[in-house]
């Protein structure tokens, strides 16, 4: 029975999929959007550090005021509406919740989230991929130990590519290449949230205007979420990465099945089975037309001649060898699309995307000389951005890992284009998130 089907008989039965979201900024509310229009779940609660921000939101997207005045979260469950509060725990913790949708952005909290509703026996949908970059294997393996699915969220790229590796897979085809798109020049990787607006083709006015977080868009211009969301793809899918990072060849849709396939072929690959991420510019900053910027793919081989000749039968465009094919989606729905998580961990108990194994990190690497004193603030600002790295060289490098680079103080002096080791910085090594991520080197240190 399709999922749809399901949450309807759900709403039938007047036992509806109870949600709690944490975190109720840009992401949550293009969720939060399309619950009204759902049947059989029931947003329960929404925790977030501003309420009033939360509120706000709500208003904006269309909630009638009334649908989020719940004093308490039984009150909500008992009316059918909303509870907004500041308190993350007590949604984690209160037992009618089934699902935590965590979609603050915050890598650190995020690990907490986490940990906190597998506790309790919640599922959870991640969209703060940050966290899955970093120690995503580990959470995937202590939600399996609670009981509880830990899933990437559909919309956002990770997830979406995952389907679409999946989808080749089952369909039995071998996956050369999988990943996104992006608009990308080497230099770009040294922006900062002073920059970005100039790279991305906006005034400040323009972004002031439209409420955009410069260090937030930073973190897709300079690399980093590239990174960490091909990190995550890897992760998931077993696939491999570059030696030495994302190359982003640039070229259109049509180009894809060409460019990815193994150099000894005419590609960009080292090998049969790696991430990769598509440019929309060409070196000299022009863009290029019918670009897979917003979009993912996955190129797939026909390894007999008789599949071969099917490509060419059926008109599917490939590289000119008619071997490899491209099948892509140009768009992502980004928050309005998490609803397909949500339904698949709570009723199929099956994730949309979740690390099977520790292949890939994103190592925090210099924008600039960095000395003594300074302290690092994480992805998308002044001071690092970060870099695709096999898990066995980033284990091998003491790399540190990006999501733990905020507020963390430099100790030696590290030049710049360098990355970052631990012995490079002083860190708090009491939280949660620190914990999780040298248990994780310790337990799946990866052996290829």
């Amino acid at each position: 029975m399709s999922l749809h089907r399901q949450l309807q008989q759900r709403a039938a039965e007047g036992r509806p999929v109870r949600v709690g979201l944490i975190g109720a900024g840009k992401f949550g509310s293009m969720y939060l959007a399309q619950v009204p229009r759902t049947p059989g779940v029931h947003l329960a609660g929404i925790a977030d550090l501003s309420p009033d921000s939360a509120r706000a939101n709500l208003a904006r997207i269309g909630w009638p005021a009334e649908r989020s005045a719940a004093r308490s979260l039984d009150a909500a469950m008992a009316q059918g509406t909303t509870h907004v509060g500041d308190d993350w725990q007590a949604l984690a913790r209160h037992p009618a919740i089934d699902v935590i949708v965590e979609c603050t952005g915050h890598p650190i909290a995020a690990v907490d989230h986490c940990l906190e509703a597998f506790a309790h026996g919640k599922h959870v949908v991640n969209v703060t991929v940050e966290a899955d970059a970093f120690c995503g294997p580990l959470l995937a393996r202590k939600a399996a130990e609670a009981g509880v699915v830990y899933s990437m969220a559909f919309g956002d790229q990770p997830a979406l590519i995952c389907d679409l590796v999946d989808w080749a897979r089952t369909c039995g085809f071998p996956v050369v290449a999988a990943g996104r798109g992006h608009k990308w020049l080497p230099h770009f990787c040294e922006s900062t949230p002073e920059t970005v607006w100039g790279h991305y083709g906006l005034t400040p006015e323009q972004a002031a205007r439209g409420g955009l977080n410069p260090k937030m868009f930073n973190s897709f211009l300079d690399g980093s979420k590239p990174a960490i969301e091909s990190t995550a793809v890897a992760n998931a899918t077993g696939l491999a990465v570059p030696a030495d990072g994302l190359r982003y060849p640039p070229g259109s849709i049509a180009d894809i099945p060409r460019l990815t396939r193994p150099r000894a072929e005419g590609g960009v690959l080292d090998k049969k089975g790696m991430v990769e991420v598509i440019s929309s510019l060409r070196p000299d900053g022009t863009p290029i037309d019918y670009d897979i910027r917003m979009g993912v793919w996955v190129t797939v081989e026909a390894e007999t001649d008789y599949i071969k000749h099917c490509f060419e039968e059926y008109n599917a465009h490939t590289d000119d060898t008619g071997r490899y094919f491209t099948l892509y989606k140009r768009w992502h729905l980004i928050g309005l699309e998490v609803g397909m998580s949500v339904a698949s961990v709570a009723l199929r108990r099956e994730a949309t995307g979740v690390a099977t194994g520790w292949h890939a990190d994103v190592v925090a690497t210099a924008k600039r000389d960095l000395k003594p004193g300074d302290l690092l603030d994480g992805e998308g600002g002044y001071t690092v951005w970060g870099k695709l790295q096999p898990a066995t060289r980033s284990v091998q490098m003491g790399g540190l890992p990006l999501g733990l680079a905020h507020d963390v103080k430099v100790i030696r002096p590290v030049a710049r284009g360098t990355c970052l080791t631990w012995a490079d910085v002083a860190i708090d090594t009491n939280t949660p998130a620190y914990r999780i991520r040298r248990e994780m080197e310790t337990a799946l240190l990866p052996a290829d």
